[in-house]
């Protein structure tokens, strides 16, 4: 009887944060204008790709932010014009990463979306007008898996669709 008890137990609990796998969420918030100044010397790796998706003669990153979470909790990263982006990694299914991204403008939703990203992968979002060109936001998450356990693929769990915005832990 005893032993029941503690297997119905272990099952309710659900896994444990240890066994969780950690996802590095990095984001990268870039302006594209047209005003021959070239590459940011910090966007070098990335100018290529920028250069073949946008046709923009500058590209200037404006702020670098890199937060780490366990499965199924929000991030949430300030972006420039007052936009917020929240990220989810919500499962770990073979080499991607299942997410939720919503980006918002105030308290307004602009964009969301449910996404697998290849482990240590990049995003890249063309988006809305900044300054005097446009902004671009490039996404990318890295999981790090316990070395315990393969805890395969997580459940979803639903959110709060509000953005608040939260400085990096």
């Amino acid at each position: 009887m005893a032993f029941t008890v503690g297997t119905a137990g272990r099952v309710w609990a659900g896994p444990s944060l240890a066994s969780l796998p950690k996802i590095a969420v990095r984001v990268d918030s870039v302006v594209a204008s047209d005003t021959h100044q070239g590459i940011d010397a910090r966007l070098t790796p990335m100018g290529p790709r920028l250069q073949s998706l946008f046709s923009y003669t500058t590209y200037h990153l404006v702020s670098h932010q890199e937060q780490q979470t366990r499965m199924g909790a929000l991030l949430s990263f300030n972006l420039p014009g007052g936009r917020i982006l929240h990220v989810e990694p919500h499962a770990i299914e073979g080499d991607m990463i299942a997410m939720e991204l919503i980006l918002f403008q105030g308290e307004r939703p602009l964009m969301t979306t449910d996404l697998k990203l290849r482990n240590h992968g990049v995003l890249i979002i063309g988006g809305p007008r900044y300054e005097e060109g446009m902004l671009i936001i490039s996404i990318g998450a890295d999981c790090r898996r316990p070395r315990t356990a393969d805890v395969g693929a997580l459940p979803l769990r639903p959110h709060s669709a509000t953005p608040q915005a939260a400085a990096p832990e």
